[in-house]
């Protein structure tokens, strides 16, 4: 029985995760999963762990109202945001393809982050009137690169790592793939024949395979590129057929709801 091993948001895209026993999954993905985003001083495009790898560094906490988010990093003094809803915006760029507002959370939390990073950056947070969609396949999303949810099955990670330790390589850690929902009781790859996943009221459901970059060889402990593995192996058997490495699926909601870990899930390979 598909069974919810580990749930995960990432308040801050491209930082850190917060691991939790359960948790509440609106439409547009996990509640304050990747609504503050790192952005450009100098014209609003997003930084990622692809160009700055420090981002990985950055431990941040919310308050469970999402009133205060306080940034962590090791050898650092932790920083205390009072979080802007609304407020002073700037423009701000995902990947080209999208362009909106981000609510600019202060210099204080600019100041933090420049430091760190070692470049002019902002903080922002998706505005109270945030409404932004690729497609309806796709679904409602906050700053994440295209879907609202990221599941991988622990027995995928489990083979990959047997194949790279047969290349004489390190394995590696489940963060480097940064997924929301990792579940246990399906074969290895078994997700990637799911079309259908249902958590009591929640319902999900699958839109693409997740196509991997650069960000799985960053070392998320350190900040520091530690390639070439995963993508050297996931290169010798997981290629997609328009290009690149898959590892895991991407989600969209198509009902909101909780789930939490230990949940059995409804999985049906069904479209």
């Amino acid at each position: 029985m598909p069974t919810v091993a580990a749930l995960t948001y990432y308040p801050i895209k491209g930082c850190a995760g917060v691991s939790v026993s359960s948790m509440d999954v609106t439409p547009a993905g996990p509640v304050h999963d990747r609504t503050f985003m790192v952005v450009s001083a100098e014209d609003g495009l997003f930084r990622s762990q692809r160009r700055t790898p420090a981002l990985a560094v950055v431990r941040p906490a919310l308050e469970t109202d999402g009133s205060k988010l306080t940034l962590s990093a090791s050898g650092r003094e932790d920083l205390v945001v009072d979080v802007l809803l609304d407020g002073p915006r700037r423009t701000v760029d995902v990947h080209g393809v999208w362009q909106g507002d981000g609510v600019d959370q202060g210099t204080d939390a600019a100041a933090w982050l420049s430091d760190l990073v070692g470049e002019r950056v902002r903080l922002v947070r998706v505005p109270p009137d945030h409404d932004r969609m690729l497609d309806e396949r796709h679904g409602p999303v906050t700053f994440t690169d295209s879907t609202a949810l990221h599941l991988i099955a622990q027995a995928s990670l489990d083979d990959l790592n047997a194949r790279i330790l047969e290349a004489g390589a390190e394995p590696v850690p489940m963060a480097r793939f940064r997924p929301n929902v990792v579940v246990t009781g399906v074969a290895a790859y078994g997700e990637d024949d799911v079309r259908a996943i249902e958590a009591g009221a929640l319902r999900m459901r699958w839109v693409k395979p997740d196509v991997r970059c650069k960000v799985t060889m960053v070392d998320q402990e350190t900040g520091e590129r530690a390639g070439p593995e995963p993508l050297r192996t996931l290169a010798t058997y997981r290629r997609e057929p328009e290009g690149g490495v898959s590892f895991g699926i991407k989600l969209r909601v198509a009902s909101p709801g909780p789930i939490a870990v230990g949940d059995e899930l409804s999985w049906s390979a069904d479209r």
